[in-house]
């Protein structure tokens, strides 16, 4: 049997333990180490398992991924992303839909500290729901903003996604997290827009709060200082060259950290709990990058990556055509697997066709993430659909599904517009030597 033959049926299997719900490590490892003794031998297959194992978990690089994630725990367990909110609300309650946007707005600030989609959709619905409901807010729309606004937590900075993009590829993560700025505040405007267009339309469905004097909303912009300070102390120090990666995280994570003990609000059982949740989600992210190095190997050897990236380098068609294709791809994957999954297992085969055709590989970063963001809220995996229908057990999980589909389209121009303008992603990176 020959290697193309042989990673075809391996990809196959992949999907085929996905469909059976095995957990997305356990299966790319099993299918790499199957796979690659079937092409070299036991002995080898072994041999590399523990290789890969080995450098992911010693590896500097990535202990830039749980100081985020810590970053993101601890900023939660301060209660920082209550006073975003309430920031939010101050300004832009009292608006027809005024709660939905006050939920956007504050999702992107907390998005700025977190780098997390499910975390950012579960803190703010916790927090935005029973205030939308209060007001008599429609569930669909209210639902469908806080699990759509959830997405911006792996676009704007810092992001888990890039992290892992930029490890997999070697790209610089600093310059994958600037190059989400422009488009994390693009999506957010295309989301207020989305709300505002919707309430306009039927003024029912998002009704106005209450209004708030001047001197209030004064008062309320000081919950945003906290969540300002460590972004410009991660993304601004990464920005004039001041620290690395894991440097800023580990200095976001920190002043999460001291903002909380500061507070008072930082009690010993929410550092546990804090530091547990970071532990675990940290783990999960590193197995699976290991796992998905042992897969990678695997198909390198199997020569499918170089063989497609040769087919479609031969295609008569213009590289852009190619590109909406692969876009696609990413978009129907994301109905099926989750956003992590689908690109750790993808980015080996496609991003060798992405650097054949000569498109700039910071942008695609962001490409993809914006299509993996759309994967998280469309059926049937939809996580940040399940997030919100946890916290809200008695909305029927239609009707959430329902309320996303609005958002579809914002993310649906966001791309339309990078890939017209890649400029959008790839300025603000240009300008920095990271």
């Amino acid at each position: 049997m020959n290697p193309s033959t042989v990673g075809m049926l391996g990809i196959a299997l992949l999907l085929l333990l996905f469909l059976l719900r095995m957990p997305v490590a356990f299966a790319m490892l099993f299918v790499g180490v199957l796979g690659f003794a079937t092409l070299g031998g036991i002995g080898p297959a072994l041999s590399i398992l523990a290789q890969d194992l080995f450098e992911t978990f010693s590896s500097y690089p990535l202990s830039v991924i749980p100081m985020f994630i810590m970053m993101g725990s601890f900023a939660f367990a301060s209660g920082i992303s209550q006073r975003l909110y309430k920031t939010a609300y101050a300004w832009v309650g009292p608006l027809r839909g005024g709660l939905t946007i006050a939920t956007v707005v504050a999702c992107a600030g907390f998005a700025a500290i977190c780098g997390s989609t499910a975390a950012t959709a579960a803190t703010m619905g916790r927090i935005a729901l029973p205030e939308m409901k209060k007001y008599g807010y429609d569930t669909t729309l209210s639902t469908g903003t806080v699990a759509a606004s959830g997405t911006l937590g792996i676009l704007i900075p810092p992001s888990t996604i890039l992290i892992v993009y930029g490890i997999l590829t070697e790209e610089s993560i600093g310059k994958l997290f600037i190059a989400g700025i422009l488009p994390g505040i693009l999506l957010t405007l295309l989301f207020i827009a989305t709300v505002a267009i919707l309430c306009i339309r039927d003024p029912k469905l998002g009704p106005p709060g209450k209004p708030q004097t001047f001197k209030e909303k004064i008062i309320s912009t000081s919950g945003i200082i906290e969540a300002a300070i460590l972004f410009a102390l991660t993304i601004g120090g990464l920005f004039l060259g001041w620290f690395s990666p894991t440097q800023a995280g580990a200095i976001g994570a920190g002043g999460a950290l001291l903002i909380g003990l500061g507070r008072g609000q930082l009690s010993w059982k929410k550092f546990i709990s804090a530091g547990k949740e970071g532990l675990e989600t940290s783990c999960m992210v590193l197995f699976i990058i290991a796992s998905a190095t042992v897969f990678g190997h695997f198909l390198a050897i199997s020569n499918i990556p170089f063989m497609l990236a040769d087919w479609i380098g031969a295609l008569p068609v213009p590289p852009g055509v190619v590109m909406a294709v692969i876009i696609f791809i990413y978009f129907l994957g994301g109905f099926f697997m989750d956003s992590m999954a689908l690109i750790v297992v993808t980015i080996p085969i496609f991003f060798p066709v992405v650097l054949r055709l000569g498109f700039d590989p910071i942008w695609f970063g962001v490409i993809i993430v914006l299509v993996a963001e759309m994967g998280v809220i469309t059926p049937p995996v939809g996580v940040n659909v399940f997030v919100i229908k946890g916290i809200a057990p008695d909305i029927p999980l239609h009707l959430i599904f329902r309320g996303i589909f609005p958002f579809l389209w914002a993310l649906v121009i966001l791309t339309a517009l990078l890939m017209v303008f890649p400029q959008i992603a790839t300025y603000l990176p240009s300008l920095v030597s990271i």
